[in-house]
């Protein structure tokens, strides 16, 4: 193994949209600052509506994060102890925690192999006469098979809620996420496609009765001041990050079409690579490109070999959620989810972000190959 050379391409260049937009950035900031007004306010109710729009749906809601956004939609739908919810066997655990912490039980499903993304096929099987909600992930910023999810959710009359924490502006069949189910939930941690400059989250919906349970609960459980009508949470998204993230909406159709040029690159020069299994979108899915996954059978000597030929990589997600310590009561063991588990051995994320050039996406090219054939 050649000795390990030092960082020539992150994984994430997060501090690179700064530099990119430091004016807009800044301008958004000294707005903030001269108006005195940090909690709520024209910020966030002006973020709101842009991303209401980008998602085709009437109702936006900022939150603290992503995880209260999807905790903030089940509980505004009034799924607690003793409901199921569907949730995806591979993902991050995120999903399955806002499950719990309503008291309901997160019930997983198997991925396809191809596709990471969870089975419709599986899930008729995990409904049973408590089951509330399907929570379907789209995950790595691709999306599952919406039309075979909206007939399992149809037939046993349940809620269809999207995870798109990893999916900003990807689409499915022309519909943004956000718009494909009763109600969706967003993250805005710095990583993601619409990053923040700390954490935050949306709830996405065209339920309206849902939207204003969501508005209260978040501040609260209060719809006007010193009127609490339910027992609320404080989650708000912050006015600055708001502000920021106006900035950020701006850019984010032309930054994902910089990340899936770099995704086409990749699938065009590692076509040929040994030991490698590309990512597979299908031709439904127009994908925001959030990470570029592929697999490898000896993934973490694998990962070695690129680290020493200085390219950056990351693994989502080596523990799967139901052999994590924080479910160990649920009696999972090894071997209850098989695909999953073998994803969780062999996943390993390429660079992938807005601001990779050619130069370094040929360099991960090239290690790829130097690295599979070594």
């Amino acid at each position: 193994m050649p000795a390990r050379l030092p960082i020539a391409v992150p994984f994430l260049d997060v501090g690179a949209s700064y530099r990119e937009l430091k004016q807009e950035y800044d301008e958004a900031y000294h707005r903030v600052m001269n108006s005195g007004w940090f909690v709520l306010g024209q910020e966030v109710e002006a973020f709101e509506a842009q991303f209401a729009a980008q998602c085709h749906a009437r109702h936006c809601i900022g939150t603290g994060s992503g995880l209260d956004a999807l905790f903030l939609i089940l509980r505004g739908y009034g799924i607690g102890p003793g409901d199921e919810v569907i949730v995806p066997a591979h993902t991050f655990i995120a999903t399955w925690l806002a499950v719990s912490h309503t008291g309901a039980t997160p019930v997983p499903v198997e991925p396809e192999e191809q596709t990471f993304q969870m089975d419709p096929a599986r899930i008729a099987a995990a409904v049973t006469a408590r089951t509330r909600a399907i929570l379907t992930v789209h995950l790595y910023g691709a999306i599952a098979t919406m039309d075979a999810m909206r007939e399992v959710a149809s037939r046993y009359g349940l809620l269809l809620i999207e995870d798109a924490a990893q999916a900003h502006g990807a689409a499915w069949k022309g519909m943004p996420t956000g718009s494909l189910g009763d109600a969706a939930g967003f993250s805005f941690y710095p990583s993601k496609n619409l990053g923040a400059f700390g954490d935050g989250g949306a709830v996405v919906t065209n339920d309206g009765d849902l939207a204003g349970r969501v508005r209260a609960l978040r501040n609260y459980g209060s719809a006007g001041k010193h009127v609490h009508e339910l027992r609320g949470y404080n989650s708000r998204l912050d006015t600055l990050q708001a502000a920021f993230l106006q900035v950020r909406l701006k850019h984010l159709a032309v930054w994902n079409a910089r990340r899936k040029a770099v995704a086409e690159a990749y699938l065009k020069g590692l076509a040929n690579a040994r030991g490698c299994q590309l990512p597979s979108v299908p031709n439904e899915v127009d994908s925001s490109w959030h990470l570029f996954v592929i697999r490898h059978p000896e993934r973490d000597q694998f990962r070695r070999l690129l680290e020493s030929r200085g390219i950056e990589t990351s693994v989502h997600y080596p523990v799967p959620p139901h052999l994590s310590p924080a479910y160990s009561d649920r009696g999972f063991k090894r071997g209850d989810f098989p695909i999953t588990e073998r994803l969780a051995d062999t996943l390993l994320s390429l660079p992938m972000g807005p601001h990779l050039d050619k130069a370094m996406v040929d360099q991960v090219i090239q290690a790829v190959h130097e690295s599979a054939n070594e």
